[in-house]
């Protein structure tokens, strides 16, 4: 007769209690038609992560304490990374109907019908948003002793007489009178007028606001006659006596001939903008809100470039003694 073989005593307590364990750790089945689990209050889920706010320089001071006052702000009071981009004033409309920049905050009209047209009411990917409460006018200036001691050159007929005009002659000129503007690439239409006018002018590059500023300094110290592209506002009108030279007004047909080269008329006064890449009011919607709402005067953007330009602070400084000195101003932007 054959036996069979039990398990030890030792062996079956130990299965039942690993049995035991198995049992007590695993989760009880859902009941059928049990609700889900709920979910997180929204006020625990984790916050969206905020994008790269990118803001277009331009290359003079008013349009750089534009960006340092927005890019503070949007630091210090939202929360948001921002990058500054230095680009040329035709090249950030492209840049912004694509997304590779937020904003730009300083747009002079007078040059810029063409990109309006094409950007903002044709293709709608860039965004017209308010405006920057500065007024800028570009024009036509020389020291205020050359018109005193020639009075015809305070109009542009003054230019048109070869002696006069030969005034302002350089060694690139030649016989002609030399126009000094600045970066090829500014909104400018001083050929076109030149040739329109038949002034005995030549147009000239200097290559930079600094530029412009450290030739009419130069001239200046030994008031020697200087003829130059400038505009307003600029602390230049605090340091020199300039006289604006007087050119036929403004007129919507003058500038229609734009495209053309056939523009012979005067700058017009340009209400400056700020435009905005299509999807940022959906993409961030507060820094939007700041941005469209970031306005201030003349004479507020006037006493920041004279801060930088006179006073010899750095722009983040004379934005920072701004913002330091008008909360009551940008909180209204920001809805504080």
């Amino acid at each position: 007769m054959t036996h069979q073989r039990s398990l030890p005593i030792r062996t079956l307590a130990l299965i039942g209690i690993l049995l035991w364990l198995l049992t007590a750790c695993a989760a009880p089945p859902a009941p059928a038609g049990a609700p889900a689990p709920a979910a997180a209050p929204a006020s625990q889920a984790a916050p969206a992560e905020k994008i790269t706010i990118k803001l277009a320089e331009n290359p003079w001071t008013g349009a750089q304490v534009n960006v340092a006052v927005a890019k503070q702000l949007l630091e210090e009071q939202l929360g948001y990374t921002v990058e500054v981009v230095a680009i040329d004033e035709n090249a950030q409309w492209p840049a912004l109907a694509n997304g590779d920049l937020s904003a730009s905050l300083e747009v002079w009209p007078s040059g810029h019908a063409e990109n309006v047209a094409q950007y903002i009411d044709d293709q709608k990917v860039v965004e017209n948003a308010g405006e920057l409460g500065v007024v800028g006018r570009i024009g036509w200036y020389q020291p205020s002793y050359v018109v005193a001691a020639h009075p015809e050159l305070a109009t542009w007929e003054g230019f048109k007489n070869p002696e006069l005009a030969g005034l302002f002659s350089t060694a690139e000129t030649g016989d002609k009178g030399q126009f000094l503007s600045g970066d090829p690439s500014w909104v400018q239409y001083d050929e076109s007028i030149v040739a329109g006018l038949g002034l005995e002018l030549q147009v000239t590059y200097a290559g930079s606001e600094e530029a412009i500023v450290a030739a009419l300094d130069s001239a200046y110290s030994r008031e020697e006659p200087i003829l130059f592209y400038f505009w307003t506002p600029h602390s230049i009108h605090a340091r020199y006596d300039l006289t604006r030279v007087t050119l036929p007004e403004h007129s919507e047909e003058c500038y229609a001939k734009a495209s053309s080269g056939g523009v012979d008329c005067d700058y017009p006064a340009d209400t400056l903008f700020k435009i905005v890449w299509g999807g940022l009011k959906d993409a961030a919607p507060d820094a939007y809100n700041l941005l469209k709402n970031l306005s201030y005067s003349t004479e507020d953007q006037i006493a920041m470039i004279a801060a930088v330009e006179v006073d010899g602070k750095s722009i983040d400084e004379a934005a920072a003694e701004w913002i330091a000195a008008n909360e009551s101003v940008w909180q209204g932007w920001i809805g504080k």
